[in-house]
């Protein structure tokens, strides 16, 4: 029996001296890790593997010495949480003395002490012992890259889990570091040598005597230039060592009296990259100097960052610099200063303005904005600068705004005061007189008023900036001038549309109003309503033209204004109010009258989305009194009004939709519930009790036959519900579902049959899921197929079938699916066909009006990339099983979906489709050419390899749908030779001759946006392969 035993417990070892032969003598590294696994197992012990690799290790061969320590080092390195403290002892001090040993076994006995160093059970004092073995013993920079890394590695660890120990060797440890890092040129090692420097620094190691040598190690490296290889696999960015070692050097202003020195150097050299990199370290320095550090330099580095803003060609170098001034500035600005100390601010400051105050005298000079930039720079850093440099250069500017008498003078300076204008909101004041700009109130409210009222547009334009400044400013403009400013605005609102000034007198009115609500509401909307009122007794005298102009303008203008609360409660009465009295008067004439209403409370309506109690509002007075308008116009008469027919076309309609949705989509749940429970009977009972002014003159049935022109209010209907947020519940749904599906399907009219498909689909959106709907589904596909048989309803039952398709598409409703193999089946009909196909960019696209997140729709995230998965296989099979006249529509659907996909989930399927989009541009459909062009422009820029397989073919349809009939597809062509010109050169070049002979016959078009895209695309082909191209 015990021979037995002792023949189990040889059988282990045999095999453990087995693997280490194999890996010494045998030169396998199988071994190594399978010895590490069975340590780890339990089979061995690291004691029985020393056993097992006695004879390795006392081997006078060095090469074999050292395979046997490597093989220990990769065990450790893998079981060293296994390690007994009094194991580990022996292993520290055995390998710390195979550091004096060959210098074949170096690697390996490293590779060992980083293992020990991860050690949980290392004991007290080893860390030190390790440490200064490797700093006597080791010359670090001889080793290869792999083992200086694993150096530091060392290093690392020990500082995260032995700092104390570290701390207590005092300056020794950074000299034995500093001794460790000289040299070092690899970026892989520099940056996690820069990281242990900055440890060392941060977290308070003794740098002794040795401040100047650790910045000497480091600063030898700035700036940095390094250019990362091809193909690098480690993917070291320059932008990694340059932002670790500012981090060291910016870590502590013991390294002020020999960086700042440097960074002077470095910003006055001729390199670029140079010059960014020290203006950006003083910028992080800054964070960390005081004025004691500053003091010595201050006149140097003032003169450094004025000559580079001053002349410096680069943009970049100018923000680095102003950037540089605004932290010197700050720095000096947070120091605390003893009572018998200079104010190095005062000085500083002094001098910034010797240097650049002269200049602001000369707008038309070349140094103007520099010097205004340096200034703004510098009063931007703190509320003494701001006081110093504001009380000294807003009187010499206003001296010169009254001085030059040129409106291109006048703005520049006038620039440069709103500059400084805008510093001034970053100081909070206690007293409001203690504010710099409280003694240049008038003069600087005197100076506005006279550029808004000058005949520049420009300097129209800079005043109404530096007004809603000024006005964004506590206690700057009195009633006075707020009087005289809403005067201003309000003739800069009837400017000629879309100019700059109008625009910006819009929104400076929106601003303004805000913060003055009842200054806008006593003086501007007065006088805005007067002008509305005015335009009736103008009628006779003005053109059909000036008077629709005056129209818009003033509504815009009151939409512009309608920012608060107050201000609502007034504008919107007032807009309301004029769709009325036109709707009794016979004034307005056209649908784009009342399409400019609708859009001005379109605009109200979203200012009013942030405040729950505005929003309560628009809807309750708005909702119900466009509904009421409609309800009345679609009452049948004999003589009915101008408006009351206009207010019934499908533009119209429209936008009254767009002015209830808005309405209603920030509506609370409970105050959504209450208005649903009135607007929903209105449509499916005629209750009309909620409606202002409701005596009309027969019952609102709009789901009857017979009542063709209160059908087509459904879409109000549809604008309502499907905006609502999903959990309120909606009265009568299954009558209401039921009704809308009949009338989907009425061939009567199409628009009141599509608005009911759309409503009807929005609902199926947000219904839970649950046997309602289901049953719902069911319904609408029992309607559809009896409605897609031959007959004059098969037009509108395609329209519902597409809609409640893309309602189920966009929640992942697995009846989707189902749906859009319908849908597909459909593209070889005769008739819907085309149609059909055209349905796909519905699928693949967002809607404004259903469907939409805003109106709390469920759209699930990646849903295209889901409808692309699972339906384009189907697509290109069918187009290839399709009959030739049927090919078109495969094509045209494909097209549409491929448009619309986000391009990273093309590319990687290009290569199997490209050959089908290529057909798609042969195709006769003007329709399938756009969607085509518009698809392989981004993929001309971002798969230049693939489609450069297919060069000859995309010349060739691309020169020829240049020149097609349709000016948009003409455009896009040529936007696309454009984008050929992306691919390699070298491809392109046998085609350079006979393009720009092509692209000499666009020149010529008719369309000057052909022309346009024609010159910009030849004149790319001409470049093509010449110098610097």
């Amino acid at each position: 029996m015990a021979a037995a035993a002792a023949l189990e417990s040889e059988a282990p070892a045999g095999a453990l001296w087995g693997l280490v032969q194999d890996f010494v003598m045998g030169q396998q590294e199988g071994p190594a890790g399978q010895v590490a696994a069975d340590v780890k197992s339990g089979s061995y012990t690291v004691l029985q593997v020393v056993e097992a690799l006695g004879s390795s290790l006392e081997n006078p061969e060095p090469r074999t010495w050292a395979r046997g320590i490597q093989l220990l080092s990769q065990v450790l390195l893998q079981c060293h949480p296994l390690l007994l403290e009094k194991e580990v002892v022996h292993l520290i001090l055995f390998y710390e003395n195979r550091l004096k040993d060959h210098h074949l076994v170096i690697p390996s006995v490293l590779q060992g002490l980083r293992a020990l160093s991860l050690c949980v059970s290392l004991p007290p004092g080893l860390a030190v012992s390790v440490l200064k073995a490797i700093f006597q013993e080791v010359h670090v920079q001889s080793l290869p890259q792999v083992d200086r890394h694993t150096v530091y590695n060392i290093i690392t660890n020990f500082m995260q889990t032995r700092e104390e120990e570290l701390k207590g060797l005092g300056a020794d440890f950074t000299f034995g570091f500093i001794q460790v890092m000289d040299g070092e040129k690899d970026p892989r090692n520099l940056l996690v040598a820069f990281h242990i420097v900055h440890d060392l620094i941060s977290r308070d190691y003794s740098l002794g005597p040795f401040v100047e040598e650790l910045f000497e190690v480091t600063s030898c490296y700035f700036p940095i230039d390094f250019t990362p290889p091809p193909n690098d696999p480690h993917g070291i960015q320059r932008e990694d060592l340059i932002l670790s070692l500012r981090a060291v050097l910016a870590s502590t202003p013991r390294f002020s009296e020999f960086l700042l020195p440097l960074l002077l150097e470095k910003v006055d050299s001729e390199i670029l990259s140079a010059k960014l990199d020290s203006l950006q370290t003083l910028n992080a320095c800054c964070s960390v100097y005081g004025q004691k550090e500053l003091k010595d330099f201050l006149p140097s580095l003032w003169a450094s960052i004025r000559r580079e803003v001053f002349q410096t060609g680069s943009e970049r170098v100018e923000a680095e610099g102003l950037a540089a001034l605004h932290s010197l500035t700050a720095c000096l600005s947070r120091s605390v200063l003893r009572a018998d100390a200079e104010d190095l601010l005062d000085s500083f400051l002094s001098n910034i303005l010797q240097d650049c105050r002269h200049h602001l005298c000369e707008p038309d000079m070349k140094l103007v904005w520099p010097s205004a930039k340096l200034l703004q720079a510098a009063a931007g850093a703190s509320v003494r600068a701001c006081d110093h440099i504001t009380s000294n250069v807003l009187p010499l500017l206003l001296e010169q705004f009254h001085k030059h008498s040129q409106s291109n003078q006048r703005r520049t300076i006038l620039e440069m005061i709103l500059g400084f204008l805008k510093i001034q909101p970053k100081w909070s004041y206690e007293d409001k007189d203690e504010r710099p700009l409280s003694s240049f109130k008038d003069q600087l409210c005197s100076l506005v008023f006279m550029a808004l009222t000058d005949p520049s547009s420009q300097l129209q334009l800079v005043g109404i900036r530096t007004l809603t400044v000024l006005g964004s400013q506590p206690d700057l403009l009195s009633s006075v001038d707020l009087e005289l400013a809403v005067g201003h605005l309000f003739r800069l609102s009837f400017l000629e549309q879309d100019s700059q000034s109008w625009v910006a007198a819009l929104e400076a009115s929106g601003t303004l109003a805000t913060l003055y609500p009842r200054a806008f509401s006593s003086h501007l909307v007065p006088k805005l309503a007067e002008e509305l009122h005015k335009e009736k007794s103008d009628l006779a005298r003005e053109d059909q033209y000036t008077k629709c102009s005056q129209h818009v303008l003033c509504l815009q203008a009151l939409s512009a204004v309608s920012t608060h609360p107050s201000i609502i409660k007034e504008t919107l009465p007032l807009l309301l109010q004029h769709l009325w009295q036109s709707n009794k008067g016979n004034v307005i004439t056209g649908s784009s009258d009342v399409i400019a209403i609708c859009q001005s409370l379109h605009q109200v309506a979203e200012k009013c989305q942030q405040d729950p109690d505005s929003c309560w509002y628009f809807h309750d007075t708005a909702v119900s009194c466009l509904l009421a308008l409609a309800v009345q116009a679609s009452m049948p008469e004999k003589d009915p009004s101008v408006l009351r027919k206009v207010l019934l076309e499908d533009e119209v309609l429209t936008a009254i939709a767009s002015v209830i949705g808005t309405a209603t989509t920030h509506l609370s749940p409970e105050l959504a519930a209450q208005s649903v429970s009135r607007i929903v009977p209105l449509f499916l009972d005629g209750n009309t009790t909620f409606l202002p002014e409701n005596s009309f003159s027969s019952r609102f049935q709009p789901f009857q036959d017979s009542s063709l022109g209160q059908r087509r209010l459904v879409a109000l209907l549809m604008a309502f519900v499907c905006s609502l947020p999903r959990n309120v519940e909606i009265p009568q749904l299954n009558r209401l579902m039921q009704e809308l599906l009949s009338l989907s399907c009425c061939h009567s009219c199409t628009f009141s049959a599509t608005a009911a498909a759309k409503c009807f689909a929005g609902l199926l959106n947000k219904h839970p899921a649950g046997q309602q709907l289901d049953e719902f589904l069911q319904l609408a596909m029992d309607t559809v197929e009896a409605s897609l048989s031959p007959g004059p309803s098969r037009s509108q039952a395609f329209t519902l079938l597409l809609w409640v398709t893309k309602a189920l598409v966009l929640r992942y409703h697995p009846l989707s699916s189902c749906l859009t193999t319908r849908l597909m089946g459909l593209l070889s009909d005769p008739e819907l066909g085309s149609t059909a196909a055209d349905g796909f960019s519905l699928l693949m696209s967002d809607c404004t009006d259903v469907l939409t997140r805003a109106g709390h729709a469920e759209v699930r995230i990646m849903f295209r990339q889901r409808f692309f998965t699972d339906n384009v296989p189907a697509l290109v099979q069918g187009f290839h099983a399709a009959p030739q006249d049927v090919k078109p529509n495969y094509l045209k659907g494909l097209s549409h979906v491929l448009n619309r996909l986000p391009k990273p989930v093309l590319l990687p399927e290009l290569p199997t489709l490209l050959s089908l989009l290529l057909e798609a541009l042969s195709c006769p459909d003007s329709v399938v050419q756009l969607s085509t062009l518009s698809c392989l422009q981004p993929l001309l820029l971002e798969a230049p390899q693939v489609m450069s397989l297919h060069v000859d073919t995309l010349v060739t349809k691309f020169l020829n749908l240049s020149s097609s009939p349709s000016m948009v597809v003409r455009i896009a062509a040529l936007q696309c030779m454009h984008a050929l010109t992306r691919l390699p050169t070298p491809v392109l070049l046998p085609y350079k001759p006979q393009v720009i002979r092509a692209l000499a016959r666009p020149l010529d078009d008719k369309k000057r946006l052909v022309r346009k895209e024609a010159v910009s695309a030849r004149g790319e082909w001409f470049l093509l392969g010449s110098p610097g191209s």
